[in-house]
């Protein structure tokens, strides 16, 4: 009897972290905070664009779990770009963000490092967040671990990706030339 009650806490505790998706890419979008606010809700950073020190609130407005797909580009000064779609969760945070906080700072922070500060100066509804730059090859490859790339389509049933599938040639029963897909 007392194995059952050790085999039951064991399966309560231990068995929900097997079964939880690890993630490599960690993303972060932290809002600017008031000043007044204590160490608790905020913590001081130095803001590139007005070269100021300014607080940020500790907990995130946006996170890697509201991002669906991603599309990352080159950029002119050799690092990487990157557009990422947010999930409704993240569209509905962002549109918020972008009414409420107008005229302040988003800071983004991708495996612990500080990436880029934007301005909020409009309101933003299509869920998306653009990275022009300072992104590396290493950050990229981390992404294509966790989301898919935009465009691409997935099997809802298995979650892989079907981009195997595109321009397949079909046999056609005419004996004409192979049709694609």
């Amino acid at each position: 009897m007392k194995s059952l009650w050790v085999f039951a806490l064991w399966l309560l505790f231990v068995a929900p972290g097997a079964v939880a998706k690890q993630r490599h890419c960690v993303f972060r979008v932290h809002a600017q905070a008031n000043s007044q606010d204590t160490a608790v809700f905020a913590t001081s950073v130095h803001a590139q664009l007005s070269g100021k020190d300014v607080a940020i609130e500790k907990i995130p407005r946006i996170s890697e779990h509201d991002v669906v797909p991603f599309y990352p580009y080159a950029a002119a000064n050799g690092t990487y770009g990157v557009l990422f779609q947010l999930d409704e969760h993240g569209r509905i945070a962002l549109d918020a963000l972008s009414i409420e906080r107008r005229g302040s700072l988003l800071f983004v922070f991708i495996n612990g490092r500080p990436i880029t500060e934007l301005a909020i100066d409009k309101r933003v509804s299509d869920g998306k967040i653009c990275i022009a730059s300072g992104l590396t090859a290493a950050d990229i490859d981390l992404m294509k671990k966790d989301w898919r790339l935009i465009g691409q389509k997935v099997d809802y049933f298995t979650g892989n990706s079907l981009a195997f599938l595109a321009r397949r040639p079909i046999a056609n029963v005419h004996g004409d030339k192979a049709r694609h897909w």
